[in-house]
């Protein structure tokens, strides 16, 4: 199945599981599903089964989501006392489409959990009471972490069954072009390695003279790349400039931010330091898992990355957010890396890599072998260690599962396919009014005339709405019911997709003595950043003003 093809399913409002092998596209599907509905007026809860993958997506841990927290199981007292609380029963009670990515990791236990808190809040007998639910992920990758036995998949519950997924698997390719690897991966993923596939990884041992200096190394256990992060800092001359996590927000949300960010809570650098970004940059000079080197510091002592391609890049502070219900409920701030010398493999899904240095020697988890290997577009990419006979195992169960899928997905397909096009227009339509909605499609924005809605996510749509009737900058972030900092960022970022003119914000401008002065002071400083401006100016007026003046100026 296409994107697209699966694109029209979700958007239809059924019940949907969406799977495919790694880089098959399935975060851009589901990031444009998303986007759709905001477009809609539409929020949808989006959330994962884990920490780090929480924080790739803007969300929050199914857990966290419905209160149930880390326990293993609830009782009929312990579901009424979570329904009760009244943050988690408001969340739940104003949530229309539920997603949750990386299900692989999610047990059915937990799943179950989820879906009765949701019942009990929401009053419904249906599963997840009566939310859609959207469920992302690939069963061949890492599975529920155990605490002690077996743990079942989320596709064993009852729960699942009741949903009555429509599944949507993804078949083509973007990250791998190199047929030898892709032969590779397609038999660890089938459960059919022959001597030859064998033989070509084992090919890809390499003598320590051999191994790429700046290459990221993936282990299976924290304390091998502990010990060789720490190791290959020390060997560089000088002491490490720090660099310091700051945030916002309610402390328990903080820190489930602080442990998915890729990020350390203190980033430790030096000249030379072989580094990872760790975040897509809006301006696209790097993406989540591109290399580079510290090859020195900025004015204000922040890094500069000279990347693989030749490119140098000031590694500027970027925000890791929690979002829910278009409101940004916490914030973290780090510069966007992390050493590559060497990360885990669980901490490694999701990635792309052009290069990395591979020790599957103590894998120990079916799964985590074939998930390091995917990381890499080429075999010529791969350096390895150590390979065990674990590493090239994925879960037998999932095996004969993965086959039920792949026939439900053609199912799905055939029958969409078989549909007049109006039947499937009529039927996004009912689901998007259902939702209290409103169809956008090839209509114009509400707003000022002439002003396209397509392609404009709902927060930044409210917010350009909003920056058009308010009076000042404080008033349009209370319109928004948002800080004055992430309102200045979604102007910033409406500039930087084209869809905000001067117009749009001139009358948020302070009064134009200031502007004048804030305009100098950056003709003086001879660079567009923020903290040479700030200090210039003897701090009298806030970044936030000094942003949008900036913002004016481009």
């Amino acid at each position: 199945m296409t994107q697209a093809e699966a694109l029209t399913i979700l958007k239809t409002g059924a019940n949907v599981f969406l799977t495919g092998e790694p880089g098959s596209g399935k975060t851009h599907t589901i990031n444009a599903f998303v986007e759709w509905l905001r477009e809609s007026g539409i929020e949808p809860s989006v959330t994962a089964a884990t920490g780090i993958a929480a924080t790739h997506v803007g969300g929050m841990t199914l857990h966290s989501w419905s209160g149930i927290g880390i326990s293993e199981s609830l009782s009929r007292a312990d579901v009424d006392r979570i329904a009760s609380k009244e943050h988690v029963a408001r969340r739940i009670q104003k949530a229309k489409v539920l997603i949750i990515e990386e299900i692989s990791m999610l047990s059915a236990a937990t799943f179950e959990m989820a879906d009765a808190v949701c019942r009990e809040v929401r009053r419904i007998d249906k599963p997840f009471g009566g939310l859609t639910v959207i469920l992302v992920g690939d069963f061949f990758q890492l599975p529920p972490v155990s605490r002690g036995g077996e743990v079942e998949f989320a596709y064993a519950s009852k729960v699942w069954r009741d949903l009555n997924l429509l599944t949507c698997y993804l078949t083509e390719q973007y990250r791998q072009d190199d047929s030898e690897f892709l032969s590779v991966l397609s038999a660890i993923r089938s459960g059919n390695v022959e001597d030859l596939h064998y033989e070509e990884l084992v090919a890809r041992r390499k003598d320590p003279s051999e191994l790429p200096q700046d290459a990221p190394k993936l282990f299976s256990h924290n304390a091998d790349v502990d010990r060789i992060n720490a190791a290959e800092l020390a060997k560089l001359p000088g002491a490490p400039k720090k660099f310091r996590m700051n945030s916002k927000g309610k402390d328990s949300l903080v820190e489930g931010l602080k442990r998915g960010c890729l990020s350390p809570e203190t980033l430790e650098l030096k000249e030379g330091a072989t580094v990872m970004f760790t975040k897509n940059s809006p301006q696209g000079k790097f993406v989540n898992g591109t290399l580079g080197t510290v090859s020195g510091w900025d004015v204000d002592g922040l890094p500069i990355v000279e990347t693989r391609d030749g490119s140098r890049v000031t590694a500027e502070p970027m925000e890791w957010q929690l979002e829910e219900q278009g409101k940004v409920r916490a914030s973290v701030s780090q510069v966007p890396l992390r050493l590559a010398y060497a990360m885990t493999v669980h901490k490694s899904q999701g990635m792309s890599m052009d290069a990395a240095i591979i020790d599957l020697s103590k894998a120990f988890e079916y799964g985590q072998g074939y998930v390091a290997l995917s990381r890499v577009r080429r075999i010529s990419g791969v350096f390895l260690l150590g390979l065990n006979a674990r590493a090239l195992e994925v879960h037998p169960e999932i095996l004969e599962k993965d086959r039920d899928f792949r026939a439900a997905a053609e199912a799905a397909r055939d029958a969409f396919a078989g549909m007049p096009a109006t039947d499937v227009i009529d039927m996004q339509k009912k689901f998007v009014k259902a939702l209290g909605g409103a169809w956008t499609e090839g209509k114009i924005a509400r707003g000022k005339p002439g002003k396209p809605a397509a392609g404009l996510p709902g927060r930044l749509a409210e917010t350009l709405s909003a920056a058009r009737d308010a009076k000042t900058l404080s008033e349009l972030a209370k319109k928004r019911a948002l800080t004055v900092s992430t309102v200045v960022k979604h102007l910033e970022e409406l500039a930087e997709i084209g869809r905000l003119t001067r117009a749009d914000f001139a009358h948020l401008l302070p009064e134009l003595s200031a502007t004048d002065e804030i305009h100098e002071a950056f003709a003086t400083s001879g660079v567009e950043r923020l903290s040479p401006v700030f200090h210039a100016l003897g701090g009298r007026y806030s970044f936030e003003t000094i942003r949008l003046v900036r913002l004016a100026r481009s």
